[in-house]
C-alpha cells in the first residue's frame, strides 16, 4: 500500500490505481485494483476458508458493538477512532477459544473469557493509570445488577493528572451488560445468546471535583441497570470507571473533548 505525499488529493480509481482514506490515519493512501469478484467469494470452493472468516469476523464486529452501544454516552468522549477495529479484535480471541463448534460457526462466549477484555482502556492514547491515580475500591452486588466505586479523600493535586486549563473533574462509575454472541442458523447471522439483557447499561457521574481543593469525604458513584433484570449465565456485565475534565466559566462547565479516560476495570 502506498502513501500519496503529493499536493494532488482524490478518492476513486484511476485506471489501476484506487486510492482513498483510512479513519485514523493522516494522508491518502494508494492500492491496486484487483482480487476475486464477490461472486468468487461466496461461492468458490476455494475460498471456504476465507467465507468461514467472515463469517466469524461478522460475529465479532457485532459482539464489539454492543460494548460500544452499551456505553454509547462515553463514546465521543472516551474513545480513540481503532476502537471499533481492536473491540472487534479481542471478540476474534475470544471466538478463537471456542473448541465446540466448527470452524466458521464458533460461539463468542464472552463470560468464560473476560480476562481479553478486563484492563481496556477505550482510548489507547490516554490510560486511565496515567490520569488518575488515587486509590480506590469497587464492589458489585451479589445480583449483578450495581456495582460501587468508592475513593477515598484525596488531594487532586496529587493524584489528578489533569489537561491544561481544566478547573474541575467528575469521576465515572460505568456497568454495560454484554452478552454472548452464537450463529443463528435460521438468521444466518450471529447473534446475542441474552438479547433482552445485552447491552443494558447506567453510567453514574460524581459531583464536579475542583481540581485545586483536597476532597475531604470519600467519593462514592453507585451505577445500577434499570429494572432490576435477572442476569443470566450467558452475559458478563463490564464495570467501567473513567474520568471527564472541565472548565468552569462562570456557573457552568465545559466539558473537555480531550484527555479524559475510561477503562473496563472489572467484569462480574
Amino acid at each position: 500500500m502506498a502513501r500519496q505525499s503529493g499536493p494532488l488529493k482524490y478518492k476513486g480509481t484511476l485506471g489501476d490505481i484506487r486510492h482513498f482514506k483510512i479513519k485514523g490515519l493522516q494522508g491518502h493512501f494508494a492500492g491496486l485494483v484487483g482480487g476475486p469478484t464477490g461472486e468468487q467469494v461466496k461461492t468458490a470452493p476455494e475460498f471456504e476458508r476465507t467465507r468461514e472468516n467472515m463469517n466469524e469476523f461478522g460475529g465479532c464486529a457485532a459482539a464489539g458493538k454492543s460494548i460500544r452501544v452499551g456505553l454509547a454516552q462515553l463514546m465521543k468522549q472516551m474513545s480513540d477512532p481503532q476502537l471499533t477495529g481492536r473491540l472487534t479484535a479481542i471478540m476474534k480471541k475470544i471466538n478463537l477459544e471456542d473448541l465446540t463448534e466448527a470452524r466458521g460457526y464458533r460461539a463468542i462466549l464472552i463470560s468464560t473469557q473476560r480476562q481479553y477484555l478486563t484492563g481496556l482502556n477505550f482510548d489507547k492514547n490516554i490510560s486511565l493509570d496515567s490520569v488518575f491515580y488515587a486509590p480506590y475500591t469497587l464492589t458489585n452486588t451479589p445480583a449483578r445488577d450495581s456495582a460501587t466505586l468508592t475513593v477515598p479523600a484525596f488531594n487532586p493535586l496529587n493524584y489528578v493528572n489533569a489537561p491544561a486549563g481544566a478547573t474541575h473533574f467528575r469521576l465515572i462509575s460505568a456497568i454495560s451488560v454484554v452478552s454472548d454472541f452464537e450463529y443463528n442458523d435460521t438468521s444466518g447471522i450471529y447473534e446475542p445468546i441474552d438479547p433482552s439483557l445485552n447491552e443494558l447499561s447506567d453510567v453514574a457521574y460524581s459531583g464536579y471535583i475542583d481540581l485545586s481543593t483536597p476532597v475531604a469525604l470519600p467519593t462514592t458513584i453507585t451505577s445500577t441497570l434499570p429494572g432490576s433484570p435477572v442476569m443470566t449465565a450467558d452475559v458478563s456485565v463490564l464495570n467501567c470507571i473513567g474520568i471527564e475534565f472541565y472548565q468552569q466559566v462562570g456557573t457552568n462547565y465545559y466539558l473537555f473533548n480531550s484527555g479524559n479516560a475510561l477503562k473496563v476495570q472489572d467484569i462480574f
